[in-house]
């Protein structure tokens, strides 16, 4: 199916306002969050007006209903991702999935698979979001565990030429990214996973970049666990998702302690549920998490590969617009290939803070600054940048005005 986003724009009603004055919103903030289509505001409103119970708690009918539609919404992204429901968990954002395993390992006993002993090994890479960093960092401390990591190299690609050092026999954990959220490079996984489980490490994707715009199977990738967030996959804000392989899931501690978590309890000892509801302690993020259901649903239908293609297209033209700036320069892969349709740069003499104040006053929203992840930014030497990111509702036009934009703002600071 070929992307039509002068159709898909009609199922947005953000695109029906208009910005700064009367301007036509050119939305490239993508990579930030993804703007809601009707049947997403519609699937998370109406179980609100017409099933709002608490789910797996009630004998009535609204709770019945309740429940229906939320382990349908699990069935959804289980499918979405290639997995099976009962390794689906839901959660309140990807920067939780994150942390639920970050501290589910860190409690887990000696007798425990995931146990992390000091010395023990966590590898990530340069490139990470702070949310895909810091929870291992902070473990790493927490257990005496060793933290080491990939770096970035000129092209803004992964430095594997040292992998059986860096991921070596202590190593227990690799976390990573799959797509760079500032430079749009796509990981090579295989090689990664292929040493990691030589030597006995899980290996945990952060796909919140990934997941909305490329088909995703999580079997086929051989990874571990994965997290992603819905607000960024079409979905509504607070819901997340952590997908884990279903004997992993078994062995790991939980995260919360609570309702709905347990199997038994007395009042000196509790037993724990299993899977996936081991780790949805408390009343759930019910009508999220059925918007989120048909966010999936909605990209599914367009297809995962049409909307892949149609923003690499976009990508390449944005690049190669840029490209014949000669004042401008580019983050990560000059290429299409193994990249994402994020692109980040900065202008000779203008600020990024500047750049970005100015394409707003002309209805353009780009994201500006470090995007969550310091330590990137001082290997490539800036504090900040600008980033561009496209979606399926994004056309040419919308390049067309951000390139434009950027020329404008030239000549605009020239002036000052």
């Amino acid at each position: 199916m070929t992307v039509n986003p002068a159709l898909i724009r009609k199922d947005f009603p953000i695109f029906e306002r208009t910005v700064r004055e009367g301007k036509k919103l050119v939305y490239l903030d993508n990579g930030a969050t993804s703007q809601k289509p009707n049947s997403v505001i519609e699937a998370e409103s109406d179980f609100y007006r017409f099933k709002n119970a608490a789910v797996h708690r009630g004998a009535h009918q609204l709770a019945e209903e309740a429940t229906e539609v939320y382990e349908q919404a699990r069935d959804l992204v289980a499918s979405f991702l290639g997995g099976v429901s009962d390794e689906i968990i839901f959660t309140k954002s990807a920067t939780e999935s994150l942390n639920l395993l970050a501290y589910a390992i860190g409690s887990a006993e000696p007798s425990n698979r995931f146990h992390l002993a000091e010395g023990d090994k966590i590898v990530v890479t340069e490139m990470e979001h702070h949310a895909n960093l810091i929870p291992w960092q902070q473990l790493a401390k927490r257990n005496r565990a060793t933290l080491g990591w990939f770096e970035v190299n000129s092209e803004g690609r992964l430095d594997l030429s040292q992998i059986e050092s860096i991921i070596d026999s202590k190593t227990k954990i690799v976390a990573l990214t799959h797509q760079s959220n500032v430079l749009g490079t796509v990981n090579p996984l295989q090689e990664i996973v292929k040493r990691a489980h030589e030597v006995g490490a899980i290996v945990i994707l952060d796909a919140c970049q990934s997941v909305p715009h490329m088909k995703i199977n999580v079997k086929e990738l051989g990874i571990d666990f994965l997290a992603f967030s819905g607000h960024k996959a079409l979905g509504p804000t607070g819901v997340g998702i952590l997908w884990g392989r279903s004997e992993m899931l078994a062995d790991l501690p939980p995260f919360l302690f609570g309702g709905s978590m347990i199997e038994t309890v007395s009042m000196t000892e509790a037993t724990w549920a299993n899977p996936p509801k081991r780790f949805e302690a408390g009343v759930p993020n019910m009508a999220q998490a059925v918007g989120l259901g048909a966010a999936v649903k909605y990209l599914t239908t367009i297809g995962l590969e049409s909307i892949h293609d149609h923003e690499m297209k976009l990508t390449q033209q944005l690049i190669h617009g840029l490209q014949s700036n000669s004042d401008v320069e580019i983050y990560g892969p000059a290429g299409c290939d193994m990249r994402g349709g994020v692109v980040s740069f900065s202008l000779a003499n203008i600020h990024p803070h500047d750049l970005g104040q100015f394409l707003d006053s002309q209805g353009i929203a780009v994201r500006t600054g470090h995007h969550c992840a310091w330590p990137l930014n001082r290997k490539l030497g800036v504090v900040a940048t600008t980033r561009a990111s496209v979606y399926l509702y994004n056309d040419s036009s919308d390049i067309d005005a951000l390139l434009l934009g950027v020329c404008d703002a030239q000549r605009f600071f020239a002036r000052a």
